[in-house]
């Protein structure tokens, strides 16, 4: 079985190693100082996290050179892909679609915007009034985290399963609509959803915005003019957790891997 890596960073390493240990062949691309991994041999090939972050070339921190997706499109072939946020070709698992995977990363993410939160605040978040914005899987485990600190805890959401479920927990909980309007009677905000939820800055005043979605939910150059606190962390995961988020993708590319051997196998008797 041989599988090759494109591009990626610590994370791809510590996947790589992993698979290393357990007897895989494994090869790189951009990954490594020199490295010289070959497409021609590959039976997977496994991208980064992301695969891309401008839609033009791999996600290669390590790699001297620029790896375009165009030359991966043209060279994959009949190769099975391992993908993030990206969907190559006709056999690609893009790992960002397997629940498993996002709610093992949530973990991370989490833990790395509170340890953000920590670092950057003045305060504790023992007795601080604390929103975060969404029921999702990194929202849940924010939910989790938080609560052992001691906050006075508040999570919006849209449906009304949710309400009864963060009621059942005995948590509040607001509309995810009313949060403009409520956003000045927290001290620090976690937002989660894919929404342009502030559209009026101003009306966080004195709350410490931390977005973890992918598109924002605020302008952010708007809110700096005008002194708001609000900041973007995206990529927590690779940042501080690397080791972590490595095996979370070790163990995802491995079941991966002998699904597909097990399919095929399974269709040739």
């Amino acid at each position: 079985m041989n599988i090759l890596f494109i591009g990626g960073d610590k994370r791809s390493r510590a996947a790589y190693e992993k698979l290393k240990n357990d007897g895989f062949n494994v090869s790189s691309y951009g990954l490594f100082s020199g490295d010289t991994g070959s497409y021609e041999n590959a039976d997977f090939i496994v991208l980064p996290v992301p695969s891309t972050k401008d839609k033009i070339n791999v996600f290669s921190p390590f790699s001297e050179k620029e790896i375009p997706l165009k030359t991966v499109t043209e060279k994959i072939q009949d190769k099975f892909v391992i993908s993030c946020g990206l969907t190559v070709g006709e056999n690609c698992t893009d790992i960002l679609k397997l629940d498993d995977y996002c709610l093992k990363n949530a973990v991370p993410t989490a833990e790395g915007a509170i340890s953000y939160v920590i670092e950057n605040t003045p305060f504790t978040l023992w007795k601080s009034k604390v929103l975060i914005i969404g029921n999702g899987r990194v929202a849940k485990v924010l939910i989790s985290r938080l609560l052992s600190f001691g906050c006075h805890l508040t999570v919006s959401a849209r449906k009304p399963l949710d309400f009864a479920l963060l009621d059942t927990q005995n948590i509040e909980f607001i509309n995810t609509n009313t949060v403009p309007y409520n956003a000045g009677n927290f001290d620090i905000i976690f937002n989660t959803v894919d929404a342009h939820i502030f559209k009026n800055p101003s009306s966080l005043k004195n709350a410490m915005l931390i977005d973890l979605s992918s598109k924002g939910c605020i302008d952010f150059e708007r809110a700096k003019m005008i002194g708001i606190n609000a900041v973007k962390l995206p990529g927590i995961p690779g940042k501080t957790a690397p080791h972590t988020s490595g095996i979370i993708l070790y163990e995802t590319i491995k079941q991966i891997i002998n699904s597909k051997c097990e399919k095929d196998l399974g269709e040739s008797i």
